[in-house]
């Protein structure tokens, strides 16, 4: 009798309101045999899950992770191996920062099938959201999306970000997993000579029903980040485009239910 040959689908949940996870998305959660999701992903988007699935809860914060990378990545090999339907359901997009490359690479080494799901980024959906856009004709041509988060092995600001060619030569950063490192970022940027006076958002769970958004300065970035208690997920955004947000802000004005309240995070 032939083995059943399984497969693991690497899939972006999108950046926290779950009716922006894609149909393709949606459609391997309705066929999944186990499903292994992160922190970030809204639990609501479990429902889409068979009941008899098996689910695998692998979330990482700042200075905690329920699983290492490697016991994810065995996880995947083991249940493919079994012969079931995998999904990888990461927050955002799997390849913006999501370690996708190590997970199908793993894949490749062990000679399982693999599928990449692309969805939508909380970098791109959360200014979105706020009333933000990433360019304008008017404020900004070019965007670069960055980690503010620094390895373990590492200190500082985020290691290998080259934040003197980014502080002069890109209109729009986007900064994932900043919070933390926000004096540094703010320390380096304005050292390499962008503008104390240069428009920064925080947007503060964004998509979801408890969005926030701050407005300060690159110069106050820091100060303001301590004065609102700034937490992740949270997305930092430095640029001229900022400018637009109390003309555009469209989600935030208006009313939103009461049961998605809050961005329910898996535990």
């Amino acid at each position: 009798m032939e083995h059943k040959k399984g497969k693991v689908y690497l899939v972006g949940a999108g950046p926290g309101d779950p009716d922006l996870i894609t149909v393709r998305g949606k459609e391997l959660l309705e066929r999944a045999e186990c499903v292994v999701y992160d922190r970030l992903v809204n639990k609501a988007l479990l429902n889409y899950v068979p009941m008899q699935a098996e689910k695998l809860y692998c979330g990482k914060w700042s200075g905690f992770h329920s699983m290492k990378q490697e016991d994810i990545q065995a996880a995947l090999v083991d249940r493919a191996k079994k012969g079931k339907l995998v999904v990888r359901l990461k927050g955002g997009d799997p390849s913006m920062f999501g370690r996708v490359g190590e997970e199908a690479e793993l894949c490749v080494e062990e000679g399982i099938p693999f599928e990449i799901v692309p969805g939508i980024s909380s970098g791109i959906a959360a200014p979105a959201y706020a009333g933000i856009p990433l360019t304008h004709r008017d404020y900004g041509s070019s965007v670069a999306f960055v980690t503010g988060h620094a390895c373990a092995k590492n200190s500082g600001a985020a290691p290998g970000v080259q934040w003197k060619d980014l502080a002069a030569g890109v209109d729009t950063i986007v900064i994932y997993m900043g919070v933390k490192n926000l004096p540094k970022i703010q320390q380096e940027l304005l050292i390499h000579g962008r503008a104390a006076d240069t428009p920064v958002a925080f947007i503060q769970e964004g998509t979801t029903a408890a969005q926030t958004t701050y407005i300060t300065t690159l110069g106050e970035a820091a100060v303001k980040a301590e004065q609102v208690s700034l937490t992740s997920p949270a997305i930092i955004m430095i640029g001229n485009v900022v400018k637009l947000h109390h003309k555009l802000s469209w989600y935030e004005n208006k009313p939103r239910a009461i049961e998605q309240a809050a961005f329910e995070h898996v535990m």
